[in-house]
């Protein structure tokens, strides 16, 4: 077998052919009448109007010998085989072709469009130009890329060679175009907020730190999608309004988290948590029916529909049913032993740390659908309190063990907010990382008033989940250590 570099070399010597006959191997453009897949749908009428078409794409496969071959051509859309005969193209025309072509160039084909002796769709070149002469071969056909690191370093070979993966990549783009389509219809207005801030807010999370120059400041990208900045525009008189972005995370990557990814954020003014659970269920039941056609999923092991109706699980009693520990009022110490009886693994020993890890060692059992609610508002710092003072009104919709979501009646009281962001404050001064920051400014735009708002927010997981892959699977070039 020839290794790479003889492979190459062979294919450089077929570039000089092709220049040596005065053909540009890169040219700008080449005949191309439209996709294949318009073709083979539109096929019969083709045939009928008897006229040549042009199609282009990449050289997938060749075959055949002496006087006829066949080149298999995908351009993105779906494939078609060309039939190169040396009495329909002419000797020389036909020779350059079969001295020149590799599978994975890329050519054009002008011919006529029939049926072969087999029944298969195809064009019978008239001519042929190349497109695109490729140095390097594509991985083998039936096994494509094996090595998990080449996989996700090279893409655009594992694109190319696992259409399931360029499916999942369409049915991504569908679920972000059938959430937005979503919103509008529900009367939300899309805005577009800074992703540099001088403070992040609206998440727990480590954030990415950066420097502008130009202002000589330290700044850091967004961890969420303009949540303090979207409570702005309510207080500036916008009634309903939604983000599709980019938010960063300066975390660990696992089957569930990302450094970057893309989430939806919504805000509803007068509005409360009990309407977003309205709205949220409608929304994952019409992602689910545009994207998927169904709303029954395994996932994780877990089966859920989302059609069904979504219980209602409250923090503390869950996790108290689950482990036997009141979080509202056992000690640190208590949670602690308990975390180490379960096995497991802690950072941190604040209490806001201690209670998100018990309740996270609870999610799993669950399949959903279901909303979370009642937290404890020392893990909500931005979300109305009830009347307990203990608990807030946040609800995350949970399937598979998972929360996909995360939303409040939003906290409006300028006085409770300023106090909040103090605890969060010493948290920081503490060394918890992912405790988040005050936005004092923030506090400034409550005390001239924002009207009673629920906010929203979900991202890439959700559909991860629906399609029972892990986070970085679905990521369309995930972040790699440079070799």
């Amino acid at each position: 077998m020839a290794s790479l570099d003889e492979i190459r070399d062979a294919r450089l010597k077929k570039l000089e052919l092709l220049k040596s006959k005065g053909i540009d191997p890169y040219p700008a453009k080449v005949p191309k009448d439209f996709p294949v897949d318009f073709l083979k749908k539109n096929f019969d009428k083709c045939v009928e109007q008897a006229q040549s078409i042009s199609v282009a794409g990449r050289v997938t496969a060749l075959r055949g010998q002496g006087a006829i071959l066949f080149a298999v051509i995908f351009d993105g859309t779906e494939q078609i085989q060309a039939i190169i005969k040396k009495d329909a193209i002419g000797i020389d025309s036909f020779s350059l072709f079969a001295d020149t072509v590799d599978v994975g160039d890329f050519i054009s084909v002008t011919g006529l469009p029939i049926l072969s002796k087999t029944g298969e769709q195809s064009v019978q070149a008239e001519s042929w130009v190349m497109a695109s002469k490729s140095l390097l071969p594509l991985p083998e056909k039936w096994h494509g890329l094996t090595d998990i690191d080449e996989k996700f370093r090279k893409r655009y070979l594992d694109f190319l060679t696992t259409p399931e993966l360029r499916d999942l990549m369409i049915k991504k783009a569908k679920f972000w175009d059938a959430t937005r389509n979503f919103m509008k219809n529900q009367g939300f207005l899309e805005v577009e907020t800074p992703t540099l801030e001088t403070t992040t807010g609206g998440a727990e999370a480590t954030p990415f730190k950066t420097h502008h120059n130009d202002y000589d400041l330290d700044v850091y990208l967004r961890i969420s999608i303009g949540e303090l900045w979207q409570k702005r525009l309510m207080s500036g008189g916008f009634p309903k309004t939604f983000e599709i972005g980019r938010a960063y995370r300066n975390e660990g990557t696992s089957a569930e988290h990302a450094q970057e990814f893309t989430n939806m954020e919504f805000y509803w003014s007068f509005a409360d948590y009990n309407d977003g659970m309205k709205l949220v269920r409608e929304m994952y039941i019409e992602i689910a029916n545009e994207v998927f056609g169904k709303t029954i999923f395994t996932s994780k092991g877990h089966t859920f529909d989302l059609a069904n109706e979504w219980a209602v699980v409250d923090y503390t009693e869950e996790i108290k049913k689950q482990t036997g520990i009141d979080v509202l009022n056992s000690s640190e110490k208590e949670m602690m032993n308990k975390l180490e009886e379960l096995s497991v693994k802690y950072d941190g020993t604040n209490r806001e740390r201690l209670m998100d890890t018990l309740w996270k060692y609870c999610r799993k059992n669950i399949s959903g659908p279901a909303f979370l609610v009642n937290h404890p508002i020392l893990v909500a710092p931005l979300a109305k309190a009830n009347m307990d003072k203990k608990t807030v009104q946040r609800f995350q919709p949970i399937i598979a063990g998972s929360e996909v979501g995360n939303g409040y009646s939003e906290l409006n009281d300028p006085i409770d907010q300023k106090e909040r962001f103090v605890a969060q404050q010493k948290l920081i001064e503490g060394g918890d990382t992912e405790a988040m920051m005050a936005d004092f400014e923030f506090v400034e735009m409550l005390e001239h008033g924002m009207p009673p708002t629920c906010g929203f927010g979900f991202g890439e997981r959700l559909f991860a989940i629906l399609v029972d892959k892990p986070l970085r699977e679905l990521q369309t070039f995930p972040l790699m250590r440079p070799k």
